[in-house]
């Protein structure tokens, strides 16, 4: 068993509303009036209108303020008809699909040679901007959300002049953190938010401001692994007074080690009185924290930042201030440096904010793992949507099991959707879908090694947008067999995409539903009420588009669970045809039945030869007496069907390769003949 220093750590001692809105903007008054689009209140997520015309424009050279200005302008324009279509991601599959809109499609385009020309063209269509605050970054998704409301786009007061747009709402100077930010959002606007689906999106991409020059005030130059040197240290930042704030990072002074600075009280004084004090990890820390980087937070109420990850805080003397003064009650490798220089620049994150400000959605960035006045926060706002609401977008720092052990309990799921784009769009092109798959046949059961290989990451939409789409366009798919994981809301948010892959699907590729069915959840962390919707509306969504195979992850808090014989119940009664289940990750391929359902679990692989050597030590433990299956999943983010194939081709007799409805149809006749 592998001990964190998380786990180590944790068993150690150790601003008003916005004036009356119009009664355009009222009519929302229960979160659920959504002009535009296509929601019936069976499916999940809506249908914008059908394009007749798409007016593209490459935004990637763009600034981030040009950027999340046009992507705003794209929501508010396609919430009334699907016109606008952006290129922004650098990999070119936002080009490629625009071609594929062209020529299966048949959608006329026209790219605009200055992408802000759609400025002018689209101008009547919007009331003015919205004006996010460059010292809270967390403003800009407040700004995302209200843009929707108000028919408005989201910039900078520079940009806003630049393009003459009034300014219909100016949030800078209005609040502290992202804790006062977000509730003055839920306070003020959630009757008028759709409550059909949230947003996770991290508001800006940070990068270091040049020329800034950081003095080390205090370090512990001696290696320490434990709380031997826990004390409060007085340092004097009184040399860094002569601009409007000062800025304290704390590092590792051994990188190496991964130790380092854990910090648990935090005091500021200006000339002797107290301008701050707090205990990291509550909401009192908030208004300070500029920047938390990768740093993490222990239960017992303290922040620590481990080799190259980092924190730093801000502190804003008042006007006059002589002396400044930080006690910091602190244990462990510290290192903490100074500047009075802003020492981040803090750009627009303009991923997938045309969806928001179409759907008129709710979008917060908040750390699940962070216990106290956040989490709560992130459970709150989950508790104010029904059961089986979908969480499009991630989590920060990429704390994937915390954030969806948090949603599974609130009966929440998630759809990885960061990196998205045009989903306006690409939600309201309509599209022929078949509700089956090309047939395979299953040869004559034999003892030999079933192999089935399924590449991951299909529960993750952007995954459907690029990389899928990247690797699906190998020349060299469809040679032997593999199966795909895709989400089973491409039905609703990507039906040309569902579309391409079904029409270009050959016979040896197989597509499966990715984890855990209709979104990505922990089924075993679910309240057991809710779950029969989830699982209900899983085999609703398969079953119009051919699926009946599943890949589920079920680890909350981090603990492989296997599906016990009421989840499996759920599963067989409500997704008709359903053949088994693709299971988690674990060292070697093991069998279970609960409920009579077959759950295989997988063996994860990231090469080639990875895979050759797993299989290998597969045939060298079997006996040879009975049919062995083993299932190997694929990681897509570095595999293609090329590297794939050679893997099947360096295989023995012994072994035989098959699409996953085989696979388990031949278990399945090993089963009952056992």
């Amino acid at each position: 068993m592998n001990i964190s220093r998380r786990n180590f750590l944790e068993t150690a001692a150790g601003a008003g509303a916005y004036a009356a809105l119009s009664p355009h903007f009222a009519k929302g008054q229960e979160g659920n009036w959504q002009p535009g689009l296509i929601w019936p209140p069976d499916q999940a997520l809506p249908h914008f209108l059908p394009p007749d015309y798409l007016d593209a424009a490459a935004i990637e050279s763009l600034t981030g303020d040009e950027q999340i200005l046009l992507v705003t302008l794209q929501g508010v324009v396609n919430r009334r008809q699907t016109r606008i279509y952006l290129r922004q991601n650098g990999d070119g599959t936002d080009g490629t699909w625009l071609d594929t809109l062209q020529t299966m499609f048949h959608i006329q385009t026209n790219l605009a040679s200055d992408p802000l020309s759609l400025i002018y063209k689209y101008r009547q269509e919007v009331r003015g901007a919205i004006i996010y605050d460059p010292l809270v970054s967390h403003t800009i998704n407040v700004a995302t959300s209200l843009a929707g409301l108000m028919d408005a786009v989201v910039t900078s007061a520079d940009v806003a002049a630049q393009y003459g747009l009034p300014i219909v709402m100016d949030l800078r100077g209005r609040f502290t953190g992202k804790l006062q930010a977000y509730n003055w959002l839920i306070d003020n606007y959630w009757p008028q938010l759709t409550h059909r689906l949230l947003v996770g999106i991290n508001p800006a991409n940070i990068s270091a401001a040049p020329g800034v020059e950081w003095t080390a005030v205090l370090e512990q130059t001696t290696q320490v692994h434990n709380s031997s040197n826990k004390g409060t240290y007085n340092v004097d930042l009184t040399s860094f007074l002569g601009t409007q704030s000062v800025y304290v990072r704390f590092q590792d002074s051994f990188q190496n080690q991964g130790f380092g600075p854990s910090v648990q009280q935090v005091t500021v004084l200006a000339d002797g009185n107290v301008i701050a004090s707090f205990q990291p990890t509550t909401a009192d820390e908030d208004p300070f924290l500029y920047e938390e980087d990768n740093s993490a937070v222990a239960s017992g109420g303290w922040r620590f930042a481990d080799a190259t990850a980092y924190f730093i805080y801000r502190f804003t003397p008042p006007a006059g201030t002589k002396t400044l003064t930080v006690q910091v009650l602190m244990w462990n490798q510290f290192l903490i440096t100074a500047t009075n220089q802003p020492p981040l620049v803090y750009s627009p994150n303009a991923r997938m904010r045309d969806y928001i400000a179409g759907t008129q959605a709710l979008v917060f960035w908040l750390d699940p793992e962070v216990p106290g006045a956040e989490a709560q926060l992130f459970a709150e706002i989950l508790q104010k949507t029904g059961p089986n609401t979908p969480y499009l977008g991630w989590y920060v720092d990429g704390r994937e099991v915390p954030g969806t052990t948090l949603l599974s309990e609130n009966a929440s799921l998630v759809i990885a959707a960061d990196l998205l784009n045009n989903a306006t769009v690409m939600s309201a092109v309509p599209a022929p879908i078949r509700a089956f798959q090309p047939p395979a046949p299953v040869p004559e059961l034999k003892n030999k090694i079933y192999v089935t290989i399924t590449m991951s990451e299909g529960d993750n939409m952007q995954y459907c947008e690029h990389r899928l789409r990247q690797i699906w366009d190998d020349p060299n798919r469809g040679q032997l067999p593999i199966n795909w994981s895709i989400s089973p809301f491409m039905l609703d948010i990507g039906t040309p995409m569902l579309h391409y892959y079904q029409s270009t699907q050959s016979p040896n590729d197989f597509l499966v539903a990715g984890p855990s069915g209709a979104g990505y959840t922990y089924p075993a962390a679910w309240p057991a009420a809710d779950f029969p919707a989830y699982v209900q509306r899983t085999g609703q969504y398969m079953e119009r588009q051919g699926l009946n195979v599943i890949f589920a992850l079920n680890h909350p808090n981090g603990a492989v669970t296997n599906l016990t014989d009421s989840l499996a119940a759920e599963y067989k009664q409500y997704v008709r045809g359903l053949l088994g289940i693709f299971f988690d990750w674990t060292s070697t391929s093991n069998l279970t039945t609960p409920d009579g359902l077959p759950v295989i679990s997988d063996v994860q692989i990231t090469s080639a030869s990875q895979g050759l050597t797993e299989l290998t030590n597969a045939a060298n433990n079997w006996s040879g007496d009975i049919p062995l299956f083993v299932s190997i999943s694929a990681i897509a983010w570095d595999l293609t069907p090329t590297t794939v194939n050679q893997l099947i081709a360096s295989l023995g007799s012994q072994f035989e390769v098959v699409r996953g409805d085989v696979f388990f149809k031949l278990l399945q006749q090993t089963l009952g003949s056992s």
